[in-house]
C-alpha cells in the first residue's frame, strides 16, 4: 500500500498501532489482541465509554488496508484535530485526565476488564473535554495488583501533587521524563507536611520505597509475593482512594505577570473593541476548504481567542503563563465552550520532539500547518525581551500556519517603553518598516489598520506557498 505511515508514537503495543494512509487516520488490531477486543466490543464497555464520551469512537473499515501481517481488525477512529502532551497542559487539565482515567477503570471493572495503561498520552482533549483515545487499552481483568498503579502514579498523581504542594514549574518534570515522573524523585521534592497526607504517603512515598524491594510487584508481574493478591473489591476501593486524592489536590493561583494581563493593559475600550472587529474582519477574510484551525500564541486569558472561535472550528489557545491558561480553561469549562483548547507553551523555549528517536511526541512546529496564527501584543515580547531578531519571527510564524494576523508593538507604544526601561537599546531593525521588511521575506502583507487610540497597528498576511 502507497502513502501509509507508522505513527511514531504507536509502536510500543504489541496488541496494535496507529497508522495513516493519506490524511485519513486508522488504527490495526492484531490477532495477539482478539480475545480483548471482542471483550470490550461484546461487553458493552466500548458503548458505555463511547456514550458517556470517555473514549473515542470508532468504525471498523475494510481488512484490506491492513499494512502488516497478523491483522485481525482495521478501524478508523474520530479524529482528534491537534494532539497536545501533558507538559503542555495546566493543572486542572491534568486533574481532570487523571479523574477521567480513573472513572474509565472502574467502568471497565465493571465490564470485567481493566486498564494495562494508565498514561497521560492516552488522553486527548476533543471539543472541550477530555478523551481517552488508546482503544487497545483494555484487558480481561483478573484478580491481582492492577498493573497500571505506578504508570498512574508517575503520569498523574506526582506531578499534580508537585504543582499543587511545591511548584507550578514542577509540572514541566514531565517533559523530561516521558515515562513519567520517578515517584523516589517526586518523595524527595514534595514537602514534608505531604507525608502526613495519608494519600501521598501510601501513593508516593511509600510507593516509592517499596519500588526496590517489589520491583516484580511495582511492574504488576504475578511473580509477587502473596501479600500483593488484590480483589476485585480491594481495587476498586484503591481506585477510589485514588480519585479522593486526586480531587483533594488544589492549586492556589498566584499572582503572576501575565495572569491579569487585560487587568493592566494600556488598552481603552475603544481601542480594544476596535481590535476586536479589526481580528473580527481579518478572521473573516480567510478562506479555508477545510475545518479551519487558529493557534493564538501568547493568547493569555483567551479574549481574542474567544473572537476566533467565531470563525475556526478549533482554536489552540496557548500560554506561557500557567496561572493564565488555568484561568483560560476553567472559564471554558464553566462555559461549556467546545472550540478552545487553552495550552501551555513558552515560544522561546517551545515542546521539542522527544522519546525514542526523538520522534514519540512531535514538537510544537511539528504539529503546525493551521490555517492562521494569531500573534497579538506578541511581537515586542519576542524581539525585545528575548532578543529574537525579526527575520527569524517571521520565519517561525511562517512554519505555523497558512495565513498570520500579527500586532506590530512599536517603541513608543507604553508597553515597549517599560521593556526598555531598565536595559539598552539594541535594537535598531525593531522599527515598523523593519518589521515589514522582514516579515515580507516570508509573508504577503493583505491587509494593515492601525488600531485606533493607539500607537499599533493589526497586518493580515498570507504566508508564501514554499513556507507552508
Amino acid at each position: 500500500m502507497q502513502d501509509v505511515q507508522l505513527n511514531s508514537a504507536s509502536f510500543r503495543d504489541p496488541s496494535g498501532f496507529i497508522f495513516t494512509y493519506g490524511e485519513t487516520v486508522y488504527r490495526q488490531v492484531n490477532q495477539c489482541y482478539q480475545g480483548d477486543f471482542d471483550l470490550l466490543m461484546e461487553s458493552g464497555l466500548y458503548e458505555q465509554l463511547v456514550s458517556q464520551d470517555c473514549l473515542v469512537k470508532h468504525q471498523e473499515v475494510s481488512l484490506d488496508l491492513a499494512c502488516q501481517p497478523g491483522a485481525f481488525k482495521i478501524i478508523q477512529p474520530e479524529m482528534v484535530p491537534y494532539i497536545s502532551y501533558p507538559y503542555e497542559w495546566c493543572f486542572s487539565q491534568l486533574k481532570d485526565a487523571a479523574l477521567l482515567t480513573l472513572k474509565i477503570q472502574k467502568m471497565a471493572l465493571e465490564k470485567g476488564m481493566s486498564l494495562k495503561d494508565a498514561s497521560a498520552y492516552n488522553i486527548q482533549f476533543l471539543k472541550g473535554k477530555p478523551v481517552f483515545i488508546d482503544t487497545l487499552s483494555f484487558e480481561m481483568y483478573t484478580d491481582g495488583p492492577w498493573v497500571a498503579y505506578k504508570q498512574f502514579c508517575q503520569h498523574f498523581l506526582a506531578p499534580l501533587a508537585l504543582k499543587a504542594h511545591r511548584d507550578r514549574r514542577m509540572g514541566q518534570l514531565s517533559r523530561t521524563n516521558i515515562d513519567g515522573v520517578p515517584l523516589d524523585l517526586a518523595s524527595q521534592l514534595l514537602p514534608r507536611r505531604s507525608w502526613f497526607n495519608y494519600s501521598l504517603l501510601a501513593h508516593v512515598h511509600l510507593h516509592a520505597k517499596m519500588q526496590n524491594k517489589y520491583s516484580d510487584a511495582a511492574r504488576g508481574e504475578t511473580k509477587t509475593s502473596s501479600k500483593f493478591a488484590m480483589t476485585k473489591t480491594k481495587l476498586l476501593a484503591m481506585i477510589d482512594q485514588l480519585e479522593s486524592s486526586v480531587k483533594g489536590l488544589k492549586w492556589k493561583l498566584e499572582k503572576t505577570e501575565w495572569g491579569d494581563y487585560y487587568s493592566d493593559t494600556n488598552y481603552q475600550d475603544e481601542s480594544m473593541s476596535h481590535k476586536r472587529e479589526l481580528v473580527a474582519a481579518y478572521l473573516a477574510n480567510i478562506q479555508s476548504e477545510s475545518r479551519m484551525c487558529a493557534i493564538d500564541m501568547g493568547a493569555n486569558n483567551g479574549e481574542f481567542s474567544r473572537v476566533a472561535a467565531n470563525y475556526a472550528d478549533l482554536v489552540v489557545s496557548q500560554d506561557i503563563d500557567e496561572v493564565a491558561v488555568e484561568k483560560n480553561y476553567l472559564f471554558s469549562q464553566h462555559q461549556n465552550e467546545t472550540r478552545i483548547l487553552p495550552l501551555l507553551q513558552d515560544l522561546v523555549n517551545p515542546s521539542p520532539a522527544i522519546g525514542w528517536a526523538n520522534s514519540e511526541r512531535m514538537s510544537l512546529c511539528e504539529r503546525g500547518g493551521v490555517d492562521v496564527v494569531l500573534a497579538l501584543a506578541l511581537i515586542h515580547h519576542i524581539a525585545i525581551s528575548n532578543n529574537v531578531p525579526l527575520l527569524h519571527v517571521a520565519h517561525f510564524f511562517a512554519q505555523m500556519g497558512k495565513h498570520l494576523v500579527i500586532e506590530f508593538v512599536p517603541k513608543e507604544d507604553s508597553q515597549v517603553e517599560r521593556l526598555l526601561a531598565t536595559r539598552e537599546d539594541i535594537f535598531p531593525e525593531y522599527t515598523q518598516s523593519g518589521f515589514e521588511k522582514a516579515f515580507t521575506e516570508h509573508f504577503t502583507v493583505l491587509k494593515s489598520t492601525p488600531v485606533r487610540g493607539t500607537k499599533r497597528t493589526l497586518y493580515l498576511m498570507r504566508a508564501n506557498c514554499e513556507q507552508v
